[in-house]
């Protein structure tokens, strides 16, 4: 895993290589630079496939020269496709050149794994993310120059000044996070999962190469097939990405998405390490004792990093100076600190299960959307209707109908937080009711455009692209490679996502219970025990701790200082998060709070 830099057109030498070292923390191991005119391009390598000198990047090859960062996991196999005479490395980088040589951009089709890369072939430079945007891509046009690197903080010593993105906080309001192409940046923007663009000449070309929904609808409708080929693609998966060259770990808590990977890896061959992380004063938060059993059963070495409220003080500026921009994930610093663990003890590999979730309906809250729908279809709900709009509630229950009311969208991602009418009365600005739909606009027209019409379809898309795309790999990177960490993902292989998307919607529901035909597949793997404990999620003492810490009146103290926000109803948010309500409303405003008073004020 690596970052990615690099400048098209006029660019000061000083200044691109200070910019350059700001990303340092993603590859240790050796920081390469090719300085030309108008086009400075680096690489900061961290070594995890061909580890030899040969592989360092920025890679040139018949004039045509890549800095790349991820993982090709099927780069063996893309060797024998290729069919060269005589390879120069062992690499997966020097693959990407030679399937370039032979396909153009369109090579990306054949490419299976987690990377961002930019490419430059004569006046053409191509910037690319992989399928699920596992690996970050950001850029900045000026009229100077393109420039593109994998954190923002590379690019933000070449805006004129800081200003904020007024889209990218309603999205992140609205879904944890802003939707690309917007950052909280004026002026920086960021590439989509399953995106490419190209820069010449001055102009910006965009293409989407990958549509998770492309594939058929219920192509697979029989359960013991399904199974197979759940259990098959996840083999798979797990094949690709047990690195060989390099120690690996797994994150591994009470639940079966990690227990799963574990397995799985250990049916091949590989035990591996565990990390699990535990707090000592708040039991309610603590998987240790299930992760404990479970790394029992499968007969695996097992860490426990406890972490306290000094830990939460000490280093939680750290953490969101690191993350660049608001990120509404309260996970966000344990993970910081049990990666900083793993990497401590000589880690360069971790395996994490996000994804599952989406792909195989493990949220209880799907389940309560699919009821809703039905009352969509009551013949007399005029009088309903008028109930829910003069009877306003903030509980998200009362918008869930009221938006089957109005035959509206009903299920807007599992991380939508502040709906319309709660930015309404939170903002000092007018927010329209349905107002954020604009984000979603261009997901919704290509689920409408595709074969699937069933709910959980859409569910499972809309939560891959931006819960999930957005979210949870936006933060995954950054904590992960803040300590030169390279995350993997078993469950985002797009084998496996397209799988689980082509079979019958009616039998990933089941009989109404979370992750049945995981399940199904599990039993083979894990005990009775493991498979039917209550998820618990990667819940953590956040609130207990910015509240004891007082770090929350940071909220109010912004606040007087900009006006963004009317100060009764921050109030009402704060006093309800002390009593166990809203609870990531509330870091949300933390977190934003944080930006502003280190950006803007």
């Amino acid at each position: 895993m690596c970052g990615v830099f690099g400048i098209v057109g006029h660019y000061s030498p000083q200044k691109a290589r200070d910019a350059l070292k700001k990303l340092s923390h993603r590859g240790r191991d050796f920081c390469g630079i090719v300085e030309r005119e108008r086009l400075f391009l680096a690489h900061q390598r961290l070594s995890i496939t061909d580890v030899h000198p040969r592989s360092h990047q920025p890679m040139e090859r018949a004039g045509i020269l890549v800095s790349f960062n991820g993982e090709i996991y099927n780069h063996a196999e893309l060797r024998k496709r290729l069919a060269v005479s005589e390879w120069e490395s062992d690499s997966d980088t020097e693959v990407l050149l030679r399937a370039y040589e032979a396909w153009g951009i369109g090579c990306l089709e054949y490419l299976e794994g987690m990377f961002a890369f930019a490419l430059i072939d004569g006046e053409k430079l191509y910037l690319a993310r992989d399928r699920f945007g596992k690996k970050p891509l950001f850029y900045h046009q000026s009229q100077e120059h393109f420039a593109f690197a994998s954190e923002i903080k590379a690019l933000r010593p070449f805006l004129g000044s800081v200003r904020m993105n007024e889209d990218a906080l309603a999205s992140y309001l609205s879904f944890l996070a802003p939707t690309p192409p917007h950052t909280f940046f004026q002026g920086i923007e960021k590439l989509e999962g399953g995106e490419w663009l190209c820069y010449e000449k001055g102009r910006i070309t965009k293409r989407r190469y990958y549509n998770l929904l492309a594939v058929p609808s219920s192509a697979i409708t029989d359960s013991a097939q399904a199974g197979e080929r759940i259990e098959e693609a996840l083999h798979r998966s797990l094949r690709l990405r047990l690195p060989s060259e390099v120690p690996a770990a797994a994150l591994l808590s009470g639940g079966i998405d990690s227990a799963m990977i574990c397995a799985i890896a250990a049916s091949q061959g590989t035990k591996l390490p565990v990390f699990t992380l535990g707090y000592d004063e708040y039991g309610a938060y603590d998987e240790r004792k299930n992760a404990r059993a479970t790394a029992r059963h499968l007969g695996l070495e097992h860490t426990e990093v406890v972490i306290s409220r000094h830990d939460f003080d000490d280093h939680l500026d750290e953490l969101l100076d690191h993350m660049d921009e608001p990120l509404n994930d309260p996970a966000a610093l344990p993970l910081y600190l049990l990666m900083k663990q793993i990497a401590s003890e000589g880690y360069k590999v971790v395996l994490s299960g996000e994804g599952s979730d989406e792909l195989f309906l493990g949220y209880r809250q799907y389940f309560e959307y699919l009821d809703i729908e039905n009352a969509a279809s009551l013949h007399h709900k005029n009088w309903l209707k008028k109930y829910f709009h003069s009877h306003f509630s903030m509980n998200r229950e009362w918008e869930w109908y009221k938006r089957i009311f109005d035959d509206t969208l009903l299920f807007r991602t599992s991380g939508e937080k502040f709906t319309d009418l709660q930015q309404n009365l939170l903002l000092r600005r007018n927010v329209r009711d349905n107002e954020s739909l604009r984000f979603l606009a261009p997901y919704c027209e290509i689920f409408e455009q595709s074969a699937h019409t069933h709910p959980a379809q859409w569910y499972s898309y809309i939560d891959l692209k931006l819960f999930v795309g957005e979210h949870f790999l936006a933060k995954l990177d950054r904590v992960s490679m803040a300590h030169t960490i390279e995350a993997r993902t078993p469950f985002l292989d797009h084998t496996l996502a397209e799988t689980a998307l082509s079979i019958d919607p009616c039998l990933r529901i089941g009989e109404g219970k979370t992750k049945t035909l995981l399940k199904d597949v599990a039993r083979r793997y894990l005990s009775d025990e493991i498979l039917h404990r209550k998820k618990k999620g990667f819940s953590n003492p956040y609130m207990e701790w910015l509240i004891a810490s007082g770090r929350i009146d940071l909220i109010r103290k912004v606040n007087a200082k900009t006006g963004l926000f009317h100060p009764e109803m921050v109030d009402k948010y704060i006093e309800m998060a002390r009593r166990g309500r809203f609870k990531q409303h509330v870091w949300g405003l933390y977190v934003l709070s944080h930006w502003i008073r280190r950006e803007l004020l």
